[in-house]
């Protein structure tokens, strides 16, 4: 099991330069987990791919539809001392330090692309070019 970003979920549905290197990290490891927070935040970027006309909103309901399966029963809440904890000890957002949270909670490593995250947490945070190596 690794935690993914909400990025890394989007570069699965959505096209994008890194859309192979998830699909490939998808089959090295096809049981992803994530804070709750990825709903919102992956609601987020397809309410701007409607309105940027990429999808459809019928386009957007099965991505969302496929998503919500492929994190199904390994979403989690976290802790708000520690979620604080980790923004005091770093430049990252409270966002950021959730999947942080949830990888440290669950001892398996963060998938991502954030180039801060990766900086900040280096002990959890893996690089999706590294990982699929």
């Amino acid at each position: 099991m690794i935690v993914v970003d909400t990025n890394i979920i989007g570069y699965l549905f959505l096209s994008s330069m890194h859309s192979p290197l998830t699909e490939r990290a998808l089959i090295k490891d096809n049981e992803w987990a994530a804070p709750l927070l990825w709903r919102s935040e992956l609601r987020n970027v397809l309410a701007l791919c409607i309105r940027n006309r990429i999808i459809n909103l019928g386009n957007a309901h099965r991505i969302m539809d496929a998503a919500l399966e492929l994190l199904r029963g390994r979403e989690y809440e976290v802790s708000s001392y520690e979620v604080l904890r980790l923004t005091s000890e770093s430049k990252c957002s409270a966002y950021d330090c959730e999947f942080v949270t949830v990888a440290n909670d669950l001892k398996i490593p963060l998938i991502t692309v954030d180039k801060q995250v990766l900086r900040e947490f280096p002990s959890v945070a893996i690089s999706l070019d590294a990982y699929c190596r």
